[in-house]
């Protein structure tokens, strides 16, 4: 591969460390919650049966319900102390 002679942007190499930290929490649990519901679910379905995975999947949509409420109150809590930053 040949490099381009135009001189690059220094602000382009560097990383937001932060934003990238982000963007792996998310994966990660994208991948957690894909792993719990399509492989769990499944593999409940395969040894026991479509009702033992539709009660596996109602009880995993239970347990769910409080995470998405801290996370939803994480969320505010950062979108109100952002508001109130002085810029």
């Amino acid at each position: 591969m040949a490099e381009s002679s135009a001189p690059r942007d220094r602000s382009l190499d560097m990383r937001d460390l932060r934003e990238y930290a982000k963007q792996t929490n998310v994966r990660l649990a994208l991948g957690a919650f894909f792993l719990l519901f399509i492989v769990g679910v499944g593999l409940i379905w395969i040894f026991y049966g479509g009702g033992a995975a539709g009660l596996g999947l109602t009880c995993l949509l239970a347990a769910l319900f409080p995470v998405i409420l801290i996370l939803s109150i994480f969320v505010a809590i950062e979108w109100i102390l952002k508001r109130a930053r002085p810029k």
